[in-house]
C-alpha cells in the first residue's frame, strides 16, 4: 500500500483562491454533511487533464446505458433533467470535449466537516481467474446464480419486519426474512436455491471475485467469460485483509492483494473462519466478453472504462456526474495535476460524499495498481447547466 498522500498545497491555495462562478440550477449546497463550494471551472489547476476524450466517451456510455436495476433514491445531487440535456448534446459531434464539460457543468468544491478538501480514493479491478463450467478436484469452489427468493432492497428501502440496516430480504411464504450470511450459505442453507453457474479453484478466488464484483474467467477450452455481480445478501462486509492485519497475521506496511490472498492459501484452516467472517455473499451472472479494452457493466449499466469510471456513494450523487480528482493518480504523466472521471458504479465501502473507487483495469498488473491505491485526494463535482431554452429547473 501507498502512504496516503494530502492534496498538494498549491493546489490547494489556488481552490481557495477562487472566485465562484455561475451555479446551476439544481445544486444543493450541502450533500451527505459536506458543504459544496462554487468554484471557476476554468481556474481548477490542470483542468480538464489528459485525453479529455476518454472522459467524454464514459459520460457518453453511462448516457446510453439502460436504467440500474436498483433505481436511485430521489433528491440526490445532479439535476436528472440538465443532465439528461448534457446526454443529449453528448450525443452529437462534439469538437472540443473540455469546452463541453466547460460549458454544460459548474464545478463545486466537496468541503468535508473537519476534514477540509481532503477526500479517500482507492481502486478496484477485473481479476482474470481460471474456472470450469464442471466441477471437478481442480475446481471446486461453486459460484452461485442469484437465489430465486433473494429481493434486493435500494437505498432507503424497508420490507416490514426486517431489520432496516439489511439490503436484501427472502421473501418467504410468511412475508420477508434476513436472507441467510455466508456462513449459512456455505453450510447448505439455500438448498434448491443454491444454483452453480461455474467452479472456481478454491474460496480465495470466490471471495477476490466477490470483493471485485465482477471477473474474467478463462475456462480449459481457452475461452474466457465474463462473471457478473447479480445481487448480494445484504449483511455487512467485512474487509478480510483487514482481519488478516487485525489478528497479528500479517503487518499493514507492504500489505498487496497477492501477499494477503497468499497467506489465505497458505493458512487453509484460518482463512476458512476468516472469508467466514465477512457475512457479505454475492450471486452471479455469466456473460460474454463484448469489448475486451472495457470493464464489466457498473451499477449504471455502463461498460467501466479503465481509469475514467468512479464508484460512487449511489444515495448522495447521480450515475453520469463527473468528477474532476486533484491529484496524481496511477498512470499520471509528469506534472498532471488531476484527471476527469464519471460516476458510474457503486460499491457497499464507498460512503461519503468525499470517497470514491476508481475502475482500473483488469488482470493483474491492474491489480496490482488497485491494491496500491490508497490516497488522499481532493474532489471536485460538476453539476449539470440548466442551459437556455432547455427544460432543466
Amino acid at each position: 500500500m501507498t502512504i496516503p498522500r494530502t492534496w498538494p498545497g498549491a493546489v490547494t491555495a489556488a481552490l481557495l483562491a477562487m472566485a465562484p462562478t455561475g451555479v446551476s440550477a439544481a445544486a444543493p449546497a450541502v450533500v451527505g454533511g459536506a458543504t459544496l463550494t462554487p468554484i471557476s471551472i476554468e481556474a481548477l489547476p490542470g483542468f480538464p487533464g489528459q485525453d479529455v476524450a476518454a472522459a467524454l466517451d464514459a459520460f457518453r456510455r453511462v448516457c446510453v446505458a439502460p436504467a440500474p436495476a436498483l433505481p436511485q433514491p430521489a433528491g440526490i445531487a445532479g439535476d436528472a433533467a440538465a443532465l439528461a440535456e448534457a446526454c443529449a448534446a453528448a450525443k452529437g459531434d462534439v469538437p472540443d470535449a473540455a469546452a463541453f464539460f466547460r460549458d454544460r457543468f459548474d464545478a463545486f468544491r466537496i468541503d468535508r466537516a473537519g476534514a477540509g478538501q481532503t477526500g479517500f480514493l482507492t481502486g478496484y479491478f477485473e481479476p482474470e481467474l481460471v474456472g470450469s463450467l464442471d466441477p471437478g478436484p481442480d475446481f471446486p469452489t461453486p459460484v452461485l446464480a442469484r437465489p430465486d427468493d433473494l429481493v434486493s432492497l435500494g437505498p432507503g428501502e424497508t420490507r416490514p419486519g426486517l431489520d432496516p440496516s439489511l439490503r436484501a430480504a427472502r421473501a418467504t411464504a410468511d412475508g420477508f426474512g434476513p436472507y441467510p450470511d455466508r456462513a449459512a450459505i456455505e453450510d447448505g442453507a439455500l438448498g434448491a436455491q443454491a444454483r452453480p453457474i461455474l467452479w472456481l479453484r478454491d474460496a480465495v478466488d470466490l471471495l477476490l471475485l466477490q470483493v471485485q464484483g465482477s471477473g474474467r474467467v478463462r475456462l480449459p477450452d481457452g475461452r474466457a467469460v465474463r462473471v457478473l455481480y447479480d445481487g448480494r445478501n445484504g449483511r455487512p462486509y467485512t474487509a478480510v485483509a483487514k482481519l488478516i492485519v487485525q489478528e497479528g497475521h500479517l503487518p499493514l506496511e507492504g500489505l498487496t492483494l497477492a501477499r494477503w490472498t497468499g497467506w489465505l492459501r497458505d493458512h487453509p484452516d484460518i482463512a476458512k473462519r476468516l472469508i467466514r467472517a465477512n457475512a457479505s455473499y454475492i450471486f452471479f451472472r455469466l456473460a460474454p466478453i463484448e469489448d475486451p479494452a472495457l470493464g464489466p457493466p457498473g451499477a449504471a449499466n455502463a461498460p467501466l472504462s479503465p481509469g475514467r469510471s468512479l464508484a460512487v456513494d449511489a444515495s448522495l450523487w447521480r450515475y453520469g456526474l463527473p468528477f474532476w480528482l486533484a491529484g496524481p493518480l496511477p498512470g499520471a504523466a509528469p506534472g498532471e495535476a488531476g484527471r476527469l472521471v464519471i460516476a458510474a458504479d457503486t460499491g457497499s465501502a464507498i460512503v461519503g460524499p468525499a470517497r470514491g473507487d476508481l475502475f482500473v483495469g483488469t488482470g493483474a498488473q491492474a491489480g496490482i495498481v488497485a491494491g496500491n491505491l490508497r490516497d488522499a485526494i481532493g474532489f471536485v463535482v460538476l453539476l449539470p447547466k440548466a442551459m437556455p431554452g432547455g427544460s432543466a429547473r
